[in-house]
């Protein structure tokens, strides 16, 4: 299996106006196809490359995650990769990037998103390779819930 698990979707709305979405992470929860993500926490008032924002999650358990942007290129390409907020804990596990690629495309706007986890921790990442699967189905519900909130507001 590769790194890199991608789904994509054209998505009948502006580009700018799915990148807002996405930049959002107040928004998150909205479009979330995993039914994890809570509640965002210190976030800046705009993304841009390097910036951090927290996220609430829950997996059975609430967790906290610290995200850092790590692509940003305006309406077309933003990255963040997923941390622990405990520095112990990030040597072992996390470092997750999930990107969210758009391209014009007949209709609207072309949505990639991918899980990268070429920089996951060496101790996870045979653990988080197992989840593959579930994490296709988990973005491609997240794409269909991220195209429901842009055409029904």
């Amino acid at each position: 299996m590769s790194d890199v698990v991608s789904v994509e979707r054209v998505i009948p709305a502006p580009a700018e106006q799915i990148f807002a979405l996405l930049a959002d992470p107040h928004r998150h929860q909205d479009f979330d196809g995993s039914g994890t993500v809570r509640d965002a926490k210190d976030v800046p008032s705009s993304l841009k490359l390097g910036s951090t924002f927290g996220m609430s999650m829950r997996l059975g358990v609430p967790y906290s995650m610290v995200s850092t942007v790590v692509e940003y290129e305006q309406d077309k390409r933003i990255a963040w990769q997923t941390l622990p907020p405990y520095p112990l804990v990030k040597k072992v596990t996390g470092g997750r990037i999930w990107r969210y690629e758009l391209e014009p495309a007949e209709g609207g706007t072309l949505v990639r998103e991918s899980w990268d986890i070429s920089q996951e921790g060496v101790l996870s990442k045979p653990a988080v390779k197992l989840a593959a699967e579930q994490t296709r189905k988990n973005m491609t519900a997240t794409l269909e819930r991220l195209e429901q909130v842009l055409c029904n507001s």
